[in-house]
């Protein structure tokens, strides 16, 4: 036992938390530098832990990763967390593995609605948590009012005296020194490992039968489903019979054929795990995460784990546009439904569930992020699908139709906050408060779930592009009315063809376009927006009659406005009740449901 006992002081559990973009990512790669993870030679440059495309492309950390590394004999292990609020099943999830946080703050920005978010879940929890305060090599930084105000800030969210009592290191992790005084800058970040390894505590053991609560999970082709969590208490051996058991209360015997602790970026096999590590076990059949492994004769279930309900709803179909098949591998309804029924296993926050029709699913999820990413991921492997508009989720509370509602940070510079208030009030969003920030204003509003759609654009459009906004789900309020949606109606292809850069010459005046000239449109299409309120069908794909008589010059006069391209987002929270937004691994597209004019008057007048 006195082995175990030394075994476990030389480990450290932490999770590394913060605001989108202020730097988590990129402090674990500094981390792993500093403990000589790679050779001199194999700095990449890039973000090691980001390795997924579509997380390199938004600079965003979308799934959670393990990483571990040994400093001066002791081993961290780090867990990088998701800042997004839409990936909170996620944040929620990784911190039950921790027994300490690692709370990054932007020198300039200071504590931001996300850092609330998950700072907010680690206390609850009972983590300890250490402050890094990161870019303080920024003009105009105030390193610390900062300070002041992540006290404050944990003061408020209901922090316990040893709670408040944090360490704090000063530095620039992308300069790569920490110091505990920030006007000294030093030549590397150990202030902040001594720091982990003096404030976090040790895992705490417990004696008895081994417990182990399923936190993450992943895949290998070779091993089938790999279950990864922190072994509470007792040791795992390799092919040592344990009961796996359901988050149900049901119980099922399995096998553990092989055990893996965390080595670095890799995996390390191992004869045997101790309480207090992390560790991934393969050979468990039929798990799911928050399923507890414990012992084969008398198991024990740990407390699973809660999870964020969804906000938000999307009807995935089989694209049936004429341009089926073109460039997607996977276009039946089989195949969506099985990738659905795989994301499940792993993704948390989303729900499933079938409609009257075969190839329609209704997919449930925290935001419009949060099911954009699944979107994007799936067109990348090559799916084509449709997706319908999205939906908030109405409740009835005591006889109430209850709808969510959302705190929304707006960061934006002075000149233009007039026109955020304007455009989130229409919104039936509330203002809370308003403080100038040097050049920049920092707003808060309350503000259905449902006026979040489509307003990102708006905002950008009107800031020309500098503003930034982040929301969080509150709860649900009584609904607040109706909202507006856009106003401008759609320009819709009569026929199949190419899209002739002569006919939108002539129809510019009409509307903006989507389409590129000598694109491939089909009817139905939606190929831009209308000037006015109304749809209005358009024939792009006739040609010029030609005649004999030639004025000199008069073809050179054609200047086509560039089209509107939209990204997936975007087009999600562009269109309306009766349009698809159709996504092939190559192209996004806007389209009309009922795709023939005939279909639409007549589909319009039995409403009426």
């Amino acid at each position: 036992m006195r082995l175990q006992k030394n075994h476990m002081e030389s480990i450290r559990n932490i999770a590394i938390i913060a605001h989108v973009d202020h730097g988590k990512t990129t402090l674990v790669d500094k981390i792993m530098y500093h403990c000589q993870l790679f050779r001199e030679n194999e700095n990449t440059g890039d973000l090691i832990l980001d390795n997924n495309d579509l997380e390199r492309e938004r600079g965003i950390t979308i799934t959670s990763k393990n990483v571990s590394v040994v400093y001066k004999g002791t081993k961290i292990n780090i867990i990088d967390t998701p800042g997004h609020a839409d990936f909170g099943g996620e944040v929620e999830r990784v911190l039950n593995m921790a027994d300490g946080v690692c709370l990054l703050v932007d020198a300039f920005e200071g504590p931001m609605p996300q850092t609330r978010f998950v700072l907010q879940k680690a206390i609850d929890l009972g983590l300890k948590p250490c402050v890094v305060i990161n870019k303080v090599d920024k003009e105009n930084c105030t390193p610390e009012e900062v300070h002041e105000k992540v006290f404050d800030l944990m003061f408020e969210l209901g922090a316990e005296e040893w709670q408040l009592d944090f360490p704090t290191v000063y530095g620039s992790a992308k300069n790569n020194w920490m110091s505990e005084d920030w006007q000294n800058v030093t030549t590397s970040i150990e202030p902040l490992l001594d720091m982990v390894v003096n404030h976090v505590p040790a895992p705490k053991v417990s004696e008895g039968t081994p417990q182990m609560l399923v936190t993450s999970l992943d895949f290998s082709s070779f091993t089938g489903r790999i279950a990864i969590g922190r072994l509470e208490r007792g040791t795992l051996r390799e092919n040592m019979p344990v009961s796996l058991v359901k988050r149900d209360g049901s119980i099922t015997k399995s096998k553990i054929k092989e055990l893996h602790t965390f080595e670095g970026l890799g995996r390390k096999k191992v004869a045997e795990v101790h309480a207090g590590d992390i560790c991934a076990l393969v050979g468990i059949e039929g798990f799911e995460i928050g399923d507890t492994i414990a012992d084969f004769e008398n198991p024990e279930a740990l407390k699973s784990i809660a999870i964020d309900e969804p906000t938000m709803s999307m009807l995935f179909t089989i694209n049936d546009s004429p341009f089926f098949g073109k460039e997607g591998k996977f276009v039946t309804s089989r195949h969506i439904k099985d990738r659905l029924t795989k994301e499940l296993e792993k993704n948390l926050a989303l729900r499933v569930s079938e409609t009257d029709s075969a190839d329609k699913f209704m997919v449930f999820g925290r935001g419009v992020l949060h099911l954009s990413v699944l979107i994007e991921t799936m067109r990348r492997e090559g799916y084509e699908l449709q997706i319908g508009q999205p939906q908030v989720i109405i409740k009835e509370i005591d006889g109430q139709k209850c709808e969510p509602i959302e705190e929304l940070t707006i960061d934006l510079p002075e000149n233009v906050s007039g026109k955020a208030v304007e455009f989130v009030t229409v919104r039936k969003g509330e203002m809370l408060s308003m403080e100038p920030r040097g050049e920049r204003m920092i707003i808060k509003f309350n503000i259905p779930s449902r006026g979040i759609i489509g307003l990102r654009n708006q905002l950008l459009t009107a800031t020309a592009g500098e503003a930034i906004m982040a929301h969080r789900f509150i709860g649900y309020e009584p609904l607040k009315g109706d909202i507006s949606g856009r106003i401008n109606g759609s320009l819709i292809s009569m026929e199949n063809g190419k899209a002739i850069p002569y006919s939108i010459n002539k129809l510019q005046d009409r509307g903006k376009f989507f389409v590129d000239p000598n694109e491939d449109i089909y009817e139905g299409q939606v190929v831009g927006e209308n000037s006015r309120a109304d749809d209005l069908v358009i024939n792009i794909t006739k040609t010029k009659q030609l005649t004999n008589f030639r004025s000199a010059g008069a073809d050179d006069k054609t200047r086509i406005v560039p089209a509107i391209k939209f990204t997936l987002e975007e087009a999600l929270e562009y269109i309306q009740k009766d349009e698809y937004v159709e996504v092939t691994p190559k192209s996004i597209r806007l389209r009309k449901i009922l795709l023939s004019e005939n279909d639409r008057k007549r589909f319009k007048n039995a409403m009426v």
